[in-house]
C-alpha cells in the first residue's frame, strides 16, 4: 500500500513570497535558510564555550618550545626562519649528495634514452634483401628486376595495425619527453657543481664578457693563484 500512495501524484505546497509592503526588507527567509542560519550560529555557540572552557582550565605555568621558536604575525603563529640550523660543512656534505642522487639520475636516464632509440631505430629501419634470384636469360632477369622494384615502392606501413602505429608514436613521445629531462638534469647539475666551487676558500671574481675567450650565457669565474705550501 505504501508504494501505491507513493505512486499518486500530490500538491507542491510553496511558501509564500515576501509581501509588497515588505519588500523594502529584501526576499523572505524560507525554512531551509532558518535552518542553515541556525546551524551556523549554534555551530560558533559551541566554538565560544570550548574555547572558555579551556581558557578556565589554563595552567599559568605551562611551557612549550614552540612558545620561543615562533611568532605571531597578523593573528597567526608562524615559526621563526632557522637560518643557521647547520653549518657550511653540514650544508656542503647535503650538497654532495644531492649530486651525487642528480648524478645516478644522468646516467640512468642516458642509459633508458639509448636503449629506447636502438629499438626505435630497428622498427624505422628495414632490413635489407639479401635474397638471390637466379635467371636462365636476359628476359627474365629484367622481369625479376621490375617485381622487385614494385615490390620495394609499395607503402610498407599500410600493414601495419593501428595498435602498433600507437605504440610506436607514444614511444617517440616519451623520447622526447626523457630528452627534455636529462637537459634539465644536467643543467641543474652544471649550477650545483658551480655552487660547490663557489663555496670553496680562495680569492675569485667573475669574469666579465670581453675577458672570456669563448663568450657564452653561463657565469665564469676566475680563482685567483695559489703557492702551495
Amino acid at each position: 500500500m505504501s508504494s501505491l500512495r507513493n505512486a499518486i501524484p500530490r500538491r507542491a505546497h510553496k511558501e509564500r513570497a515576501q509581501p509588497e509592503a515588505r519588500k523594502k526588507f529584501g526576499l523572505l527567509e524560507k525554512h531551509k535558510d532558518y535552518v542553515v542560519r541556525a546551524e551556523a550560529y549554534h555551530r560558533k555557540e559551541e566554538t565560544i564555550r570550548k574555547l572558555k572552557e579551556k581558557a578556565a582550565f589554563k595552567n599559568p605555568d605551562e611551557f612549550y618550545f614552540m612558545m620561543i621558536k615562533s611568532k605571531t604575525v597578523g593573528g597567526i603563529h608562524k615559526p621563526k626562519p632557522e637560518a643557521n640550523k647547520y653549518t657550511e660543512e653540514e650544508l656542503l656534505l647535503l650538497k654532495n649528495k644531492d649530486m651525487g642522487y642528480i648524478h645516478q639520475s644522468i646516467q640512468s636516464g642516458k642509459k633508458k634514452i639509448e636503449k629506447l632509440s636502438s629499438v626505435l631505430h630497428e622498427l624505422d629501419n628495414k632490413r635489407p634483401n639479401k635474397h638471390v634470384y637466379f635467371a636462365e636469360d636476359r628476359e627474365e632477369a629484367k622481369e625479376i628486376q621490375s617485381r622487385i622494384e614494385q615490390s620495394s615502392k609499395l607503402p610498407g606501413l599500410d600493414n601495419i595495425p593501428s595498435r602498433i602505429k600507437r605504440k610506436t608514436a607514444s614511444s617517440y613521445r616519451e623520447l622526447e619527453e626523457r630528452k627534455q629531462r636529462l637537459q634539465k638534469l644536467e643543467k641543474l647539475y652544471a649550477d650545483m657543481a658551480l655552487q660547490k666551487e663557489l663555496k670553496k676558500p680562495g680569492r675569485k671574481r667573475k669574469l666579465r664578457e670581453d675577458e672570456m675567450e669563448t663568450p657564452t650565457s653561463q657565469p665564469v669565474y676566475k680563482w685567483r693563484a695559489q703557492r702551495k705550501q
